[in-house]
């Protein structure tokens, strides 16, 4: 039994979406997904820290999760700036029942458990929104409350990894407030995805300040989820 995390699948079996135009690293993407992602076994654990799916909405999106639910194992799922087809968690559910996903389920308000691991997450908040002058106070406190209620969830876990789409922590910019939070609740990894092409030259990677930050953006992977466990 293994713990798993990767991100930005962009996957587009619904849609024209063709992902080689972010650079060379993408040609033939999927078939190094299908590579990668067949070290999953069927008690393994793959948190997939956002951006799945182009489609905008569940119907578009309906044949990235059918890609998405053949991954052996629990899958749980984060929120990514891109996954338009999101609405909200019980919409989610409903589709998953209603197309026999068992094993899928959204991290979001809540935490789940590998062994005696919390693991707790939401999407996050970005330097762009700041920086470009878009930022939403009223987004990014939703953001901080989300992910202090999962922290919350975990309760005296013996310990607790954090999933984000959105870095916190980028070189030139810190995201206090969520790392405050990290910090507050003993947070001892966290795993985030949404960084891209040159963007990978300013991840912060490594034990920072007591936690191990890791990017698991799946073109900085090598298009292979990170074990974890």
């Amino acid at each position: 039994m293994s713990l798993y995390a990767i991100g930005d699948l962009h996957l587009s079996f619904g849609v024209n979406k063709p992902m080689d135009v972010f650079g060379k690293a993408w040609v033939g993407y999927v078939d190094k997904l299908r590579r990668g992602l067949s070290v999953i076994g069927p008690e393994d654990t793959t948190v997939l820290v956002g951006d799945l799916s182009w489609g905008m909405d569940l119907k578009q999106s309906a044949p990235d999760f059918a890609f998405i639910n053949a991954i052996p194992g629990r899958k749980l799922i984060v929120k990514g700036n891109h996954d338009y087809w999101w609405t909200t968690a019980s919409k989610f559910n409903k589709f998953c029942a209603e197309n026999g996903y068992e094993n899928m389920a959204v991290l979001n308000n809540n935490c789940f458990f590998y062994e005696d691991v919390a693991l707790c997450g939401t999407r996050g908040w970005f330097f762009e929104e700041d920086q470009q002058g878009t930022h939403d106070e009223k987004v990014f406190l939703r953001e901080l409350g989300r992910l202090e209620t999962s922290l919350k969830a975990a309760g005296d876990a013996r310990q607790k990894l954090c999933f984000l789409h959105y870095p916190p922590l980028y070189r030139g910019y810190r995201c206090e407030p969520i790392l405050a939070l990290l910090k507050q609740y003993g947070v001892s990894a966290c795993i985030y995805g949404h960084l891209h092409s040159e963007s990978h030259k300013l991840a912060v990677t490594g034990l920072v300040e007591g936690i191990d930050f890791r990017l698991a953006a799946a073109d900085y992977t090598n298009f292979k989820p990170i074990l974890l466990k």
